[in-house]
């Protein structure tokens, strides 16, 4: 029986359509239980490679008959071993084409607003929780907080007929690199970061462009900013219907402040940002975030991954309507230990200090996303 390779696209669609599928893990226990692929329906066994060295056999009453089975590693030379040995034994497995630096680097696009003025792209990292945007209006597009696979949204922009002309990063990201620069290297298009952010390379700072203007679109940078999660976290209001929130607000809470080590004083910005920004904007604005926690709680009816502001602030109501004191405390008590991995260094490259080969690159952003973890009870 043949061994089958399956992409992370295909498992990507296995995961939106709520397919059952029996995955067999073969990193080591630490790997599986730290990241791992997620869906509704999806059942799990790990067993370590080393185990299966000597043959299938143990685990062989452990592989159900009546789902589908898929082999997992980390770059799906072990995967395609075992996926092998389990076909020798009649069972019809495939295996993970690349492994989880594969599905760590997918993207999908889903559509998530049109009207006379813009069309509206979101771009899913789906094995890392990030979330990245276009915004199309007439022959040019605006690029939000882009991973680093440049050609993926050249190619997306293409397809619309269009050029990108501006790229925005609301943040420093620490637990992925940024394509932003590289971009506008490739593009031509405009960078916008806050100057705060200590980036070294050239760019445009949001300091002294509070909004910026093309076609039909009017991006507005939110106030002297929304910071919270960075000092420089801004958020970008387009056309008052959407807001992108970068790491600020979540579909399920808001974002971690404690990356710097000052936890409270920015927990003091994040409330900031809350009480008197956040709350000047109306309830029907579609909020965009840069990042999400649970794939499946927060993915919506229409395929994408936000949610009105209205409806955000009743499922956070205990945030949006906290005390100073108690919002401070909410948070500090609630700011995760367990930090995103190589966040330091992530953050030496996109500030332009440091630098890294693609393979590095991958390795670095190895793991699950841990931004979006300061959710409301």
């Amino acid at each position: 029986m043949a061994v089958k390779a399956w992409t992370a696209k295909e498992v990507t669609e296995k995961v939106l359509e709520k397919r059952n599928l029996f995955i067999l893990d073969v990193r080591n226990e630490n790997d599986f239980n730290d990241w791992k692929i997620e869906g509704e329906n999806f059942e799990y066994l790990n067993v370590p490679y080393f185990e299966l060295i000597d043959g299938v056999g143990p685990i062989l009453n452990k592989i159900p008959s009546d789902k589908e089975v898929l082999v997992v590693c980390a770059k799906e030379g072990s995967s395609i071993m075992v996926a092998d040995m389990l076909s020798q034994e009649g069972i019809d497995a495939a295996y993970l084409s690349g492994g989880m630096k594969a599905w760590s680097e997918h993207l999908y696009k889903a559509k998530v607003y049109e009207d006379n003025d813009i069309k509206v792209y979101q771009f899913v990292r789906v094995g890392k929780g990030c979330l990245s945007y276009m915004v199309v209006s007439d022959n040019e597009a605006l690029i939000v907080d882009p991973a680093r696979f440049v050609n993926e949204y050249v190619e997306a922009s293409k397809e619309e007929g269009a050029t990108i002309s501006h790229i925005v990063d609301s943040h420093l990201h620490a637990d992925h690199i940024s394509g932003g620069k590289e971009m506008a290297d490739a593009t031509g298009g405009s960078y916008y970061l806050m100057k705060s952010e200590g980036a070294v390379f050239d760019f445009f700072p949001f300091e002294d462009h509070e909004k910026i203007h093309f076609k039909n679109v009017e991006l507005e940078v939110l106030a002297v900013k929304t910071p919270g999660h960075t000092p420089g976290s801004v958020s970008f209001f387009v056309n008052k219907k959407l807001l992108f929130s970068g790491d600020t607000i979540f579909v399920s809470g808001l974002g971690r402040p404690d990356l710097g080590n000052k936890v409270r004083e920015w927990a003091n910005d994040l409330y900031n940002t809350v009480y008197n920004k956040v709350s000047e904007i109306a309830d029907d604005v579609i909020v965009l975030p840069a990042h999400y926690a649970d794939f499946d709680g927060e993915i919506n009816e229409e395929g994408y991954i936000g949610d009105t502001l209205g409806n955000i602030r009743k499922r956070n109501e205990k945030m949006f309507n906290a005390t100073r004191e108690d919002f401070l405390n909410d948070v500090e008590k609630s700011a995760s230990s367990v930090k995103p991995p190589n966040f330091e260094e992530i953050i030496m490259i996109n500030r332009g200090v440091q630098d890294a080969d693609y393979e590095r690159k991958q390795e670095l952003e190895i793991g699950p996303n841990r931004c979006a973890v300061h959710h409301a009870d």
